[in-house]
């Protein structure tokens, strides 16, 4: 089967063209724990600093961070999250914990994460309307788009 010229419309790709290039959920990890400033986000990321200053512009760019001026001589920036930010660090966290689990197996965890109520934050998707665990034998998707189906584009 010859390949489609343009592939399935999808919000995860169109998410990941924001937040999938190396670093970038790095800086959004960072940056929620509070450590928004340049100097902290090399150190504690190890990226490049060309590459991590391109990384803060494109976040900011699409409403992701927020950029604050501290310090005018010399001039230095601070990055916030916005409420889109925000809305990202449950992705982070469950993907922490789905680091922790298949990748550290649960032993030397780098850091845990306490929740409000006092207990380490365990994420679990569930389902709005019923509360229940979301499984993949529970879903089923309706592809919105005309011209796809579940399997992909349908013919000419």
């Amino acid at each position: 089967m010859a390949a489609t010229k343009d592939p399935r419309p999808c919000s995860i790709a169109d998410a990941l063209a924001v937040v999938g290039e190396k670093y970038s959920l790095l800086v959004l990890r960072e940056v929620c724990l509070g450590n928004g400033r340049f100097d902290q986000l090399v150190r504690n990321i190890g990226a490049p600093r060309d590459i991590l200053a391109a990384r803060l512009r494109r976040l900011v760019e699409v409403g992701i961070l927020t950029k604050r001026l501290y310090s005018e001589r010399p001039q230095r920036f601070e990055y916030r999250p916005t409420q889109a930010g925000l809305e990202l660090e449950p992705v982070l966290m469950t993907l922490k914990e789905w680091g922790d689990r298949h990748l550290r197996k649960g032993i030397d965890l780098p850091m845990t994460v306490e929740h409000v109520c006092g207990n380490e934050l365990v994420p679990q998707v569930t389902c709005r309307a019923c509360g229940e665990p979301v499984r993949h034998e529970d879903l089923t998707a309706h592809p919105q788009v005309p011209g796809w189906t579940v399997t992909g584009p349908t013919a000419a």
